[in-house]
Formats: structure tokens, sequence, C-alpha cells
């Protein structure tokens, strides 16, 4: 296989790791738990779990990356104690990779399509109803949506053909710098709006009370959920960017610039939304209805909407976009390195894969939408079995992996991590016994958690 490429610019491993990271979830899920839960006061204790929960399994998986120089089809065999199992781990990662994606170039397809209704102005002087009913109509088009799945896809595709530098970090570079640009203009001009300080308030002075009425219980599982899930561990989609980092930086300080853009993202995101709610009186709901029916009626109502909404809808297929970039580098790389593929063959084989099992997502919402598992639709399903299965269980085994005898060892994985300048990981006994024991059973707890749930809420 030719010589492994190498990310050009330090900026560009952090802006593409932060791309896989920087998610939908930033956008349509953390701004309305936030203001559900108690806005500020949940803020608080969401940075407290990224910080304790998700920074240590970041920063596992860049030294498992960075140390292996591979992705997760050959990390594991080259760090593994020998005669040990943990390699097998990388069919279960690359798996999550394909449901992942399985669903979400169907969802990044809906941004697509909804920029450029937005540029068309095909929302202006539309009655609230017939906003949703715009929603419903094209959600049940079988074709719009294969049209705008495969289009996205194969955007991602032609990225991922250019190479590393070229392709990847090149693109995506320019494109978070944008996405960082419509946000700031969006967050300001959303804040200068009539009533907007109502909105602010709902989303960010800390209400104890309301954290008090959903529940203390309730609101620490959620923020722990939220904490855990928006960096995109533990399915190898973080290791592969660690592998193709020199040594010149210690990882902890990555790793929390990583956590630092994602969680200003989704901080930003809700001062778009919550003062353009406010000021128009319309309710901030949940999910895809935030998004696709809430919006475009708050962009009818502001002068210039048609803008305001177009740069929205851009910025949110930029959200999608990158992380759809970096799981399909992975995906990639992963049947290189496997198999020893050509970047043709594996592009070839991969994006056909990709597109197909990208079917099932859509007919599941037209012509299959009366097939159910386990009380959930096709999409609702892959999503389960990616949120609460095989990111909670693969972070498992990237923290066990380095921090055990069994795997690759504490003393390993302390000396990746704290190789070059910058921050380092804390090496003392507390730090070892806390990701030892207390972090496994937390995320066990979550995994747990998330089917209680499941069963609680009626199937």
């Amino acid at each position: 296989m030719e010589k492994r490429e190498k990310f050009s610019s330090r900026l560009g491993f952090v802006l593409i790791s932060a791309g896989c990271a920087i998610g939908l979830g930033n956008v349509w899920r953390f701004p309305y738990i936030t203001g559900k839960y108690g806005g500020g006061a949940f803020v608080l204790v969401y940075l407290f779990f990224l910080f304790i929960l998700g920074l240590p399994i970041v920063v596992a998986e860049f030294s498992v990356g960075r140390a292996s120089q591979r992705s997760i089809a050959t990390s594991f065999n080259k760090l593994e104690p020998k005669g040990t199992k943990w390699h097998c781990y990388r069919y279960f990662g690359m798996a999550g990779n394909y449901l992942l994606m399985m669903f979400y170039t169907t969802i990044g397809g809906w941004m697509l399509a909804y920029f450029f209704k937005m540029l068309k102005g095909e929302f202006t002087g539309l009655k609230p109803k017939e906003v949703e009913q715009v929603f419903a109509t094209f959600t049940s088009d079988r074709n719009a949506m294969i049209f705008w799945m495969l289009l996205i896809s194969i955007a991602g595709l032609c990225v991922c053909s250019l190479g590393l530098q070229k392709g990847v970090e090149g693109i995506t570079k320019i494109m978070m710098s944008t996405l960082f640009v419509i946000m700031a203009v969006l967050a300001v001009k959303s804040l200068t709006l009539p009533n907007a300080m109502d909105g602010l308030r709902f989303y960010l002075v800390p209400d104890f009370g309301k954290m008090k009425e959903a529940g203390i219980g309730t609101v620490i599982f959620a923020a722990m959920g939220q904490a855990f899930f928006t960096l995109s561990i533990g399915i190898g989609a973080l290791s592969i960017f660690g592998s193709y980092i020199g040594k010149e930086r210690a990882l902890t300080g990555e790793a929390i610039s990583v956590g630092l853009l994602d969680t200003t993202v989704a901080i930003v995101s809700g001062l778009i939304i919550f003062p353009a709610c406010f000021a128009f009186g319309i309710n901030p709901g949940e999910g895809p209805g935030l998004v696709f029916v809430t919006l475009p009626n708050v962009f009818n109502e502001m002068a210039g909407g048609r803008v305001w909404g177009s740069l929205f809808f851009l910025f949110m297929t930029f959200a999608a976009f990158s992380t759809i970039i970096a799981v399909f580098q992975n995906i990639i790389t992963f049947a290189r390195e496997m198999w020893g593929w050509s970047l043709q063959k594996s592009l070839l084989i991969n994006g056909a894969l990709l597109i197909l099992l990208g079917l099932p997502c859509v007919l599941g919402l037209t012509d299959w939408s009366g097939i159910q598992i386990l009380g959930k639709n096709i999409m609702d399903f892959e999503d389960f079995l990616v949120s609460n299965n095989l990111l909670p269980l693969g972070s498992l085994i990237y923290l066990l992996f380095c921090v055990t005898k069994y795997g690759w060892g504490w003393d390993h994985f302390l000396k990746e991590a704290n190789t070059g300048t910058g921050i380092k990981f804390p090496g003392g006994r507390p730090m070892k016994l806390y990701l030892t024991f207390v972090l496994p059973a937390v995320i066990l707890f979550i995994f747990v958690q998330g089917y209680m749930s499941m069963f609680a809420g009626g199937m």
C-alpha cells in the first residue's frame, strides 16, 4: 500500500475531529433538552459530564490511533498483547460506522433539500399548517428522499476520493470555518430580534425549579447521555484522525479543543433558535419538528427570512456533511488497511454499499412504514443500535484496552497520550482507579438505562 498521508496542519486535525463530533444532535437535540431541563443549570451539569466522561475516551481513541498509525482495521492488532482478541472489536466498530451512515445520509439529504427549498422561496407566504404539510409531503416522497440521500453521499465520496490533505482536510477546513461564520451571523441576528431576551432567559438562566420538576435523576441522565453521545466516541471514527497526526503535541489538549468546539456549536445553536422562537411566539418543539417545521415559520416572520433561512440550512448541511465525510473516510480506510484495496476499489465498493444500505431508512419512512422493530421504525431502530449499543460498548472497549494489563495497558497509554507539548493527561493512581472502575460502571449504567427508558416508554 502507498505511503500513508498525514494532516498538513494541527488546525486540520482539530477541525476534522470536531467536524466528526459536530452533528445534528448538537443543533436539534441539545437546545431542546437544555430548555426542558433547566437552561443554564443543565448546561453546567452537561459540561461537567463532558469533561469527566467524554474527554478521557477521546484521549484514549486518539492515543490508540496515533500509537498504531492505523485505523480501527488493524490498530488493535498492532498494540494488543500477543494471543489476545481485542482486534475482533474492529468488525463491531465498522458496523457502527455503517449503521450510523445508514440513517445519517438520509437526514443530511433533508438538510440539503431544505437549503434549496429555502433558497427558492418555497416557504414564502405559507401559513404554519402549510409549512408542516411541506415536511409531511417531503418525508412521504420516496424518490425525492433517495435523490437527496444519493446527492449528499456522492458528494461525500467525491471529497474522500481526493485523498486526506486535498480532499478531507482541505474541504473540511473551508466548510467548518464557514459554519462558524454563518453561526455567528445568525446568532447576532437572532439576538437583535424583539423579545429575544425572553428566549435567552429561557435558554441560559439556571432554573433549578425546572430541574427539580423534571427529576434530578432524569436531568443527570440526560446530561450524561448528551455529553457521551455528542463526541462520536467508541466506533473508531476519532482514532483514525489520531493516526494521521505527529507526536508534536500531547493529546489531552487536542481532546479539549475538540470538546470545546463541539460544545460551542451546541450552545450557539440555542442562541440562534430560542431568541428567534420567542421573538415570534412560536413554541420551540423537539427534534425534526423544530428544524423542519418551527424554524421555517420563524424565518417567514423575519425580515429577509429567505436569506436567513437559507444560511441556517446551509449551516445544518455543513454540520451533517462534516460527520458524513469523517465517517466515510474511516470506512474507506478500513478496507484499504484490512484487505490492501486501492483507494478507487474501496471507494467504489464501499460507496455502492453505503448507498444501498441507506435505502431501508428511506423505505422505512415510506413503502415500509408499517415495519416496526422493538416498537421503532427502521430509522429510529438504526439510531438506537448505534447510540444505545455500539457507542457506549465501543467506548468501554477503548477504555479497558487502554487502562488494563490485559490490553495495551496504562503505562503505554499514558506515554502516548503525554508525548509532545501541551496539557498532560493526569497519571496518578486516583485517575487510574477512576478510569478502570468508575467510568466503565457509568458507561454500563448509560447502556442499561437506555434499554430501561425504551421499555418504560412502552415500546
